[in-house]
């Protein structure tokens, strides 16, 4: 709300009409970008540590001009849009963007059914495959996507447990691999997953449960050697499945490799952006949420329709 009541602040500076406001095109002279950065610094002197560059400056209605200004900070790239009075008097920070609000109720609802059609079917393409714990049959469908070293998920494994338990017959839940690039030993593991249950689809879960039950005694140089010793006695050939892990060069790693990549890239369509994620029957739910969360949207698809 704060960026918008921003956004009509500024755009009310020349006028109490746009139709007053002078028009063409926004001036992009370095002069004028020059001005904008050093008036900035002069308010906020910790600019300077942040070498502030501005983009192109485009006029957005009359008399108003819209920049973006990039920041590299010590976590990398940070972006802030500032809307500027073509006469270069005033400047405001903007929150976000302005919203669009041209669509009509109809519009919009049309939108929002096509968007969950195509979230269904992209849905329903990128479990295909995928390890599935439960009932082929079962009414509720449970989509995880997870990090094995991700401590919130150690805490959706137990959640996805306790609603697995509770529901034997109503639910099945389909593991998707989410490893996030800041857990080292998280794609490793769900590459060995993969291995492990290319040879006996059953051996994901026994390699699923154990991660999670030992995450604490984990660490990027012992997960290979743990994973060995989850699979001792599963019937995996283990020369195979070393190779499969551990030749990064090979086939056999590339595939397993690319299964994850694919679940990732798949999440991230679908709307993903941390660990665990859950999409049950299609709705949403994100973090690691208690199990009433889960219940409560379960009971709601096990309600006669009608």
């Amino acid at each position: 709300m704060k960026s918008t009541v921003t956004y009509l602040a500024a755009l009310s500076i020349c006028g109490m009409t746009l139709v007053a406001c002078r028009g063409g095109a926004a001036d992009n002279s370095p002069t004028r970008k020059e001005r904008i950065v050093e008036n900035l610094k002069g308010k906020y002197r910790q600019l300077a540590d942040f070498n502030p560059s501005l983009g192109e400056i485009k006029r957005i209605a009359g008399g108003i001009d819209e920049v973006e200004m990039t920041l590299t900070t010590p976590r990398g790239e940070q972006k802030q849009l500032m809307l500027v009075t073509a006469d270069n008097k005033l400047l405001y920070m903007v929150m976000d963007k302005p919203v669009d609000i041209s669509k009509s109720v109809v519009e919009l609802k049309a939108a929002q059914s096509k968007e969950q059609d195509q979230r269904k079917t992209d849905l329903a393409q990128a479990i295909k495959d995928m390890p599935t714990r439960g009932p082929q049959d079962a009414p509720v469908t449970i989509v995880e996507f997870s990090d094995f070293q991700c401590p919130y998920c150690k805490k959706g494994f137990d959640t996805m447990e306790e609603v697995v338990k509770k529901y034997p017959k109503e639910v099945k839940v389909i593991f998707m691999h989410y490893p996030l690039p800041f857990h080292p030993w998280a794609k490793p593991a769900a590459i060995a997953a993969v291995c492990a249950a290319q040879q006996k689809p059953d051996t994901f879960w026994l390699m699923h449960d154990s991660f999670f039950k030992k995450q604490q005694e984990i660490t990027p140089d012992n997960v290979l050697t743990k994973a060995e010793g989850f699979l001792t006695g599963a019937g995996v050939d283990m020369t195979k499945w070393t190779n499969c892990v551990k030749k990064q060069d090979s086939a056999e790693y590339k595939a397993a490799a690319q299964v994850v990549d694919n679940t990732m890239a798949a999440g991230t369509k679908l709307g993903v952006e941390g660990t665990p994620a859950f999409f049950v029957n299609g709705e949403f739910l994100n973090g690691a949420l208690p199990a009433t969360e889960f219940d409560r949207v379960i009971q709601a698809a096990l309600k006669p329709k009608g």
